[in-house]
């Protein structure tokens, strides 16, 4: 049987493939898609999830806004990584797909409790939402199976020397998800930073022949042109997708128990995961932590679900380019 999942995201280059992996693998069941502000502000990145879900012709898994600022700080977005609109490159027409008008923590709080069976959850954005969802209705835990993020770091950061940048524009959100008790699954840089976007990749989106395939190339071509700038990586790596490879097969990203806290006072570490592999300090285990990717079949799955997805979405009249 599928595994129910919602996902909670900031579209986002990365975040938009993670919404075509999960929609198009008949392996995960996609129960909503909820936003938060993160790479851009939350206005665009619930404009940018409604862009790509009509795109792939996703009409059918609501689409809820959610938090606009962090629980504590000021907001910070990723413009320079992700651009203006927060998924430059390929122009988008108006989508049809709408959003619907309910906070994101309520439609969540309201699957969650309505669903048969556990739902996992998988944010790959800050995880205000998340953290809100948990304080704000704690009789919601018995009904989550687990939570599978992307964010945090074993090592380097990418927004700090030593933060991601999820955990960083939020660190109390994920002190929060991190301390719940719940089964959780942090996939940070270190396993995201082997998913990377080659030329190949790119090739066989463009091979498939489809819009929507057009789209996935175009998104990738501007998100290499980021890092290449920015972090002189050759190709860029894919992070959000990881997490949900993860829960449609948890053989594609290997993981070990580890302790993980997150950083909140630190003047150099603020938004710093602090990953215990080697039981160094006398903590429980409250992650499992992403070491390594299998990314043949990481790379196989996404492919194939475009694939599925474009076949299945109605071509328009208004042909995919690129815009500046």
């Amino acid at each position: 049987m599928p595994v129910p999942i919602i996902i909670d995201c900031d579209p986002g280059h990365d975040d938009a493939i993670a919404i075509l992996l999960a929609a198009g693998d008949p392996a995960v069941d996609l129960l909503a898609i909820t936003t938060v502000a993160g790479n851009q502000v939350v206005e665009k990145t619930t404009l940018n999830a409604r862009r790509i879900c009509t795109a792939a012709a996703i009409t059918d898994v609501p689409i809820a806004a959610g938090c606009a600022r962090p629980l504590v700080g000021p907001r910070y977005v990723a413009d320079d990584v992700h651009g203006e609109s927060g998924m430059d490159g390929p122009r988008f027409g108006e989508p049809t797909v709408r959003a619907v008008p309910e906070h994101a923590v309520d439609l969540m709080r309201r699957i969650l409790t309505g669903h048969p069976e556990p739902v996992t959850l998988i944010p790959t954005a800050p995880m205000t939402n998340i953290a809100l969802l948990l304080t704000r209705y704690p009789e919601v835990a018995g009904h989550i199976r687990e939570i599978v993020l992307m964010g945090g770091s074993t090592e380097r950061g990418n927004r700090t020397p030593v933060a991601e940048f999820n955990v960083y524009a939020d660190p109390e959100a994920a002190d929060i998800v991190f301390r719940s008790g719940l089964p959780v699954t942090m996939c940070g840089l270190n396993v995201t930073h082997q998913a990377l976007a080659t030329p190949d990749v790119l090739a066989r989106f463009e091979a498939l022949g489809s819009e929507l395939g057009g789209i996935c190339a175009e998104l990738m071509t501007y998100f290499a042109s980021t890092y290449r700038r920015i972090w002189g990586f050759d190709a860029p790596p894919l992070h959000d997708p990881v997490a949900v490879a993860r829960v449609i097969d948890p053989a594609i990203v290997r993981c070990a128990e580890a302790s993980v806290a997150v950083e909140l006072r630190g003047q150099y570490t603020r938004g710093a995961t602090v990953v215990d592999l080697h039981r160094y300090l006398d903590r429980p285990v409250n992650a499992q932590v992403a070491l390594s990717l299998d990314q043949e079949q990481f790379w196989d799955r996404i492919v194939t679900a475009v694939d599925t997805l474009g076949k299945r979405a109605v071509r328009t009249d208004r042909p995919w380019h690129a815009g500046p």
